[in-house]
């Protein structure tokens, strides 16, 4: 057996060796042409799963030298915006809400805080115009002094010499005020009685309902009459006429000659509350006293104001014979000061409300860059692909910053809407469905809101769409 496989063996070796074994075969490299962009631009877009249901690319390719022109135009980047906030409704939806709450709180603030100060000035305006209130210094009892208007140093001579010597003055109405009992029939009621001369109706602008003012006659008699407000009528009266009827007034009866119109309460007085009586029977039937708590004055006009105001502080230091440099025993109340304060409180609460509402729109505009971010993060390889096929920087950057300020300028509009309505809601009187509001909408902070939610879009979009625009394309297109 060992002799036979031998020669075998030899055999092969033999033959092996007579033909070599041909050597293995090298790979041929052969060069492939280089394809150009526009053949490269859909296998790119293919690779990386980018839509292609357009007709036309996003971005003109780059072929040859870059041209000098934006390759995105702003029309079309707006369009490209709009298409993106409708694929993703819900979340543009959320992104704008706070644009939208900020505007339309912006709007609703501003009504509110207008139309309260035009409100105040018109109740304000209803108790008189140009009128000037003069009430008489403090008074020290016992050592201790007393609050204004204690001082009983007003008389019913003052209001003459008032009269006689400040030609400023229109009219002036000798006034003291009290409370009292009223009955009628089994009503019972604790009121406020005003004393007043026949000229206190027109100071302090009362217009009548039904019947009629007292006279000068009535003052100079101690007649016992009276004017009685709205809701003194019916809390007496109900449905019934008044005037005509008697009425006890701290069990003295009192003739019902006449009702005012209602005038609507002001700071702590309602008119409409009142029972209005000659100054002389509330100072010597009703009260038992011999001196004036107040004298209203009205200017001959609105410019007179100051040099009327003057002429009372000289008549009455003549009438109290008063030396010079001694204070005034009075003091005398602006109507137009009051009026100005309470416009600027009115204003100052304005600013505040609405500086409140803007701190949501700022809100807003955190929310839009947040999701502008976001945005980037989930588009970073269609960014890249944009700049494979010849996008520019500044075409990506206007792209994203049109996409937030489209976000800002569309929650801005459906914000107004919101604001507008609700400010009209709100204005609408209790029995029509609204709340009762004194609203007051004006156009300059429709303008104002809306404006600034642009600027908040611009403000909070540039810093993702600059981070967008310095994206590597290499890099963008690596991304997963």
């Amino acid at each position: 057996m060992m002799t036979e496989e031998r020669p075998t063996r030899r055999i092969a070796v033999a033959r092996r060796l007579e033909h070599p074994a041909a050597p293995p075969r090298q790979p041929v490299h052969r060069e492939e042409p280089r394809l150009p962009v526009e053949v490269l631009a859909p296998k790119i877009a293919a690779a990386v799963s980018l839509p292609r249901e357009r007709e036309t690319p996003l971005l003109p390719p780059a072929v040859g030298k870059r041209r000098s022109s934006p390759g995105l135009s702003i029309p079309e980047a707006c369009r490209i915006a709009l298409d993106g906030l409708r694929a993703n409704k819900l979340r543009a939806f959320l992104t704008m809400l706070g644009i939208i709450i900020g505007v339309g709180a912006v709007i609703i603030m501003v009504a509110l805080g207008q139309g309260v100060a035009g409100a105040t000035q018109a109740a304000i305006a209803k108790l008189g115009t140009n009128m000037l209130t003069i009430i008489p210094q403090s008074q020290q009892q016992g050592g201790v002094k007393q609050g204004l208007g204690s001082a009983e140093t007003l008389k019913l001579a003052d209001a003459d010499y008032l009269r006689q010597h400040c030609p400023s003055v229109s009219e002036v109405s000798a006034e003291y005020r009290g409370n009292a009992t009223v009955k009628y029939a089994n009503q019972n009621n604790r009121t406020t009685v005003q004393g007043g001369s026949p000229e206190y109706f027109d100071i302090h602008n009362v217009q009548l309902a039904d019947g009629r003012f007292f006279t000068g006659a009535d003052v100079r008699r101690r007649a016992r009459v009276a004017v009685i407000g709205d809701n003194v009528r019916q809390e007496l009266f109900g449905d019934e006429p008044a005037v005509g009827k008697t009425i006890k007034v701290n069990d003295q009866n009192f003739e019902v000659i006449g009702v005012a119109q209602p005038q609507g309460a002001v700071a702590f007085r309602n008119p409409d509350d009142q029972i209005t009586v000659p100054v002389t029977t509330a100072m010597m039937r009703l009260f038992g006293v011999q001196y004036l708590n107040s004298i209203s004055v009205e200017a001959a006009s609105k410019d007179a104001m100051d040099e009327a105001q003057s002429e009372i502080y000289d008549a009455i230091a003549k009438a109290h014979r008063q030396r010079q440099g001694d204070q005034p025993d009075i003091r005398i109340f602006n109507q137009q000061d009051l009026m100005d304060s309470a416009n600027q409180q009115s204003t100052f609460l304005t600013m505040l409300l609405a500086g409140i509402a803007f701190v949501s729109l700022v809100v807003g505009g955190i929310g839009i860059m947040n999701i502008m971010l976001v945005s980037v993060t989930e588009r970073t390889r269609e960014i890249g692909v944009r700049k494979a096929i010849g996008a520019r920087r500044s075409d990506i950057l206007y792209q994203f910053l049109i996409e937030a300020v489209t976000l800002a300028l569309v929650g801005g509009i459906i914000g107004i809407l919101f604001g507008v309505g609700t400010s009209l809601w709100m204005g609408l009187a209790k029995g029509s469905g609204g709340l009762g509001f004194p609203m007051q909408l004006s156009l300059p902070p429709i303008l104002l809101s809306f404006g600034f939610s642009a600027l908040v879009g611009v403000f909070f979009g540039i810093y993702p769409a600059m981070k967008a625009s310095r994206l590597d394309p290499i890099l963008a297109l690596r991304h997963e």
